[in-house]
């Protein structure tokens, strides 16, 4: 055997040692790879819109972790949802209600969220003669969808569950189109959440009274999956917290939005486990 490239192999004590001829340099340990993690986003808004909003965001993620992360999302919130409940993604920012559905398995993990707080609201038109929700019993009431959470579930679930009230569902698929059924006086009262009822114009505002609120609920969260290292987590954490301490940061956060980033556990979102929302979640619900 040639010495001058041989590795001599030694037997001392049951441990093998590799030992390099004189004049060669043993090959650096093999670097740890950092994996490329998949960050999901419920389809909130069209895919360009979201991914408008969330790519510059994704993008701080990385220069402030030293992490990479690839944006994922699906064209319909069930395929969003069926992923979600099979662990597929590796950090995920979803509706509330999904981070309960996914308890204890998956069991994804809270990591940040809104500060403000995620409410439900019933509105009427202003001339209606519907002064409170105990009016509305039997009366046909517009909803996005059976599973919108603030828009639809919190709201069947008070009303029914608390208030002892019953109404007629009728569903128009979006959050615009709950307001126009009310203001045009095809349903009675519809349901949404403040902060799509501002972004209506002026003439469907003004067209449109709150007469019910529905209980807080901590808001939309920025999860982890169990098999994503602690380290990570708490990285992808610490950067959110980070983003919300600049200007440039809050400006980002704004477009998804979150107002105010705090770090935030599961513990925010046991309570949604004793309201019933799943007497009134409808998994074969599609949007066509």
């Amino acid at each position: 055997m040639n010495r001058s490239v041989a590795l001599l192999l030694i037997i001392a004590t049951g441990v093998i040692s590799v030992i390099c001829p004189r004049g060669l340099t043993p090959p650096p340990p093999e670097a740890a790879v950092s994996p490329e993690y998949t960050f999901a986003v419920v389809p909130q808004f069209e895919q360009r819109k979201l991914y408008a909003i969330w790519k510059p965001i994704i993008g701080e993620l990385e220069r402030r972790t030293g992490l990479t992360f690839k944006l994922v999302t699906t064209l319909k919130i069930q395929d969003f949802e069926r992923e979600f409940l099979k662990g597929f993604f590796d950090f995920v920012y979803m509706n509330p209600y999904h981070i309960v559905k996914g308890y204890p398995s998956p069991g994804y993990i809270p990591l940040v969220s809104d500060n403000k707080p995620l409410r439900g609201i019933l509105v009427v038109r202003k001339d209606s003669p519907v002064q409170n929700i105990g009016d509305l019993t039997g009366k046909v009431v517009a909803f996005p969808s059976p599973n919108a959470l603030g828009a639809c579930l919190m709201i069947r679930a008070d009303l029914e569950r608390l208030h002892h009230i019953t109404v007629k569902p009728l569903y128009v698929k979006t959050h615009s189109s709950v307001y126009l059924h009310v203001a045009k006086g095809l349903a009675a009262a519809g349901g949404g959440v403040g902060k799509t009822l501002q972004e209506q114009s002026g003439a469907i505002r003004d067209a449109l009274r709150v007469i019910y609120t529905t209980r807080d609920l901590q808001s939309h969260p920025v999860a982890a999956h169990p098999r994503v290292r602690k380290e990570d987590r708490e990285k992808v954490r610490q950067a959110f917290l980070d983003m919300g301490n600049t200007p440039e940061g809050r400006a980002l956060l704004s477009l998804v939005p979150i107002q105010q980033i705090v770090p935030v556990t599961m513990e925010a979102y046991r309570p949604m486990l004793g309201w019933g929302l799943e007497n009134y979640y409808d998994p074969t619900w599609s949007e066509e």
